[in-house]
């Protein structure tokens, strides 16, 4: 149950995102849903092995580098996914890691998840 409401939670805030941000374009909800589940599976698989290969430049810039990482996940997830696209990487793919850093710590926050 724990794994369908995160999945609903990422999905609706891929959505939110899609709407705040012009670059990026969402079809329907279930092409959010399937964003959603690649992106998970790619912070599962491959995020922690980047994170580990730039952990220089990440300490470097404080750990500001972690969205460029989070940009690139959402980069591929809209590269795999069919009704999820995104325009440009910078500005459009960082402002949208920034923006759904935000967001899902603000569902933290409210104990949803």
């Amino acid at each position: 149950m724990y794994f369908i409401i995160t999945l609903v939670l990422n999905a609706l805030a891929l959505l939110l995102v899609s709407r705040v941000i012009s670059g990026i374009r969402i079809d329907d909800f279930l092409a959010a849903v399937f964003a959603a589940l690649v992106l998970g599976l790619l912070n599962a698989l491959i995020r922690p092995i980047l994170v580990i290969l730039t952990l220089p430049l990440n300490i470097l810039t404080l750990g500001l580098f972690t969205f460029v990482i989070n940009a690139l996940m959402l980069w591929i997830a809209a590269a795999v996914v069919s009704g999820f696209s995104i325009d440009r990487f910078f500005p459009t793919a960082v402002l949208a890691a920034v923006l759904l850093a935000v967001i899902n710590m603000l569902i933290h926050l409210a104990g949803l998840r």
